[in-house]
């Protein structure tokens, strides 16, 4: 039968989400402990392959496991994964799904936020895994407004990590920023899908934008390229949580995404 994880972790001390040899990775860490629980479980497949240092607060992955083990388990297992997991990873929910539920394919969209600290003395000591450090002063005007230019379906090869036959075409659906009231400054961006890297590369423009060493308009012009920018910085990794994964609210809409995402991928 196969469930549905939603999890969160504290990517600090982790190499990323998959599993990687002599590494410390999450899905590593997950597999482990699910198979001590069910005997044996197939590979886990998740919603976003996040890099090495990258948190998440929305994580979202699917598991198949075996039939006759479910019952026992059932109505203990978020416990259960609670005192056998590290402490930097937390499973939140488990569901069983219909095999057509995909936590990759089958997901409309991905939401992630980044956390800036503009601060003469940096990111506060109990945020600092969470929050990366701005040495200038950030308008969040300009932020927006570069932002604003990033909107819709186009080629962000300039910001992407380029794999050989993979596409660097992208849905951008939300990109905007605000200052909290703590003054932590905060991008929220959603996207079909991501490429390696391109969060943080969006980011690290639009705060070249947002310190004033680059017009507004600038992350949008780089769109025209066709290869990735060396002009682009990478914003640190630990500034950046994935906090949402949406799917389709009809469990019959499910196989029909994951049959076009699937498609698209084939396609590249």
């Amino acid at each position: 039968m196969r469930l549905r994880l939603d999890l969160g972790y504290d990517g600090a001390r982790f190499s990323g989400w998959a599993i990687q040899p002599e590494r410390r990775t999450v899905a590593g860490a997950l597999t482990g402990v699910l198979t001590t629980l069910f005997g044996t479980v197939d590979k886990l497949t998740v919603a976003g392959r996040t890099d090495a240092g990258v948190h998440a607060t929305g994580q979202v992955c699917h598991v198949d496991v075996p039939d006759a083990a479910w019952p026992a388990l059932s109505t203990t297992i978020v416990r259960r994964l609670a005192g056998l997991l590290p402490l930097d990873v937390r499973v939140y929910r488990v569901t069983p799904v219909p095999e057509t539920f995909d936590a990759r394919f089958s997901a409309l969209s991905r939401r992630y936020v980044y956390r800036v600290s503009d601060a003469e003395y940096g990111a506060e000591p109990l945020a600092r895994h969470n929050t990366a450090a701005w040495p200038r002063r950030l308008d969040v005007d300009a932020l927006n407004a570069a932002g604003a230019g990033l909107l819709g379906q186009h080629d962000f090869a300039a910001f992407c990590r380029r794999k050989e036959h993979a596409t660097t075409i992208r849905v951008i659906g939300r990109m905007d920023w605000h200052r909290d009231p703590d003054g932590i400054v905060v991008a929220t961006v959603e996207a079909d899908a991501f490429c390696q890297s391109m969060v943080r590369s969006l980011v690290g423009a639009q705060l070249f934008v947002g310190d004033g060493r680059r017009p507004p308009g600038w992350p949008a012009g780089l769109l025209s390229r066709r290869d990735r920018s060396s002009e682009v910085i990478v914003a640190p990794a630990h500034g950046l949580t994935l906090v949402g994964v949406e799917y389709p609210s009809d469990a019959a809409d499910l196989e029909r995404r994951a049959e076009v995402t699937r498609r698209r991928r084939d396609d590249e």
